[in-house]
């Protein structure tokens, strides 16, 4: 069992955008020599998220951060967090900090249509993803 482990850097320039990282993790998971195992792509900020959806329509990511603005709105009634970015915590805790796919014969095992999503939710900013490779 090889065990690999790369960080990336995500520069974002919205409060709330969707950034494709599909190909910048089948290159570390290429670079890393491991043609059958799991990728995990992991999120270490709280305010953010890694999710994988379609990749083929922009005006699908698009769709995905209108829905969630319109369930979690930024400036909601209520919120006690002093930071003003409550809504972004929310949208983190539900899409998830991760995700793990597949690799078969060195590559990314995705449908045809799916991209890997590094998702902001407070930016701009800069960003980290660490990117697991586990197999042989």
């Amino acid at each position: 069992m090889k065990l690999s482990q790369k960080q990336l850097s995500v520069r974002t320039n919205a409060r709330c955008e969707m950034r494709d990282i599909t190909s910048e993790v089948r290159t570390i998971v290429r670079d890393s020599g491991i043609r059958s195992g799991n990728v995990t792509v992991f999120c270490p900020h709280t305010t953010a998220a890694i999710t994988i959806n379609e990749n083929a329509d922009p005006s699908v990511t698009h769709d995905i951060l209108l829905t969630l603005e319109e369930l979690i709105p930024e400036n909601r009634r209520g919120y006690r967090h002093s930071e003003g970015n409550s809504d972004a915590h929310v949208k983190s805790s539900l899409v998830g900090c991760s995700e793990t796919i597949f690799i078969e014969k060195g590559s990314l095992v995705l449908g045809t249509w799916q991209g890997i999503y590094f998702c902001e939710f407070d930016g701009p900013r800069s960003r980290t993803v660490i990117v697991q490779i586990m197999g042989e």
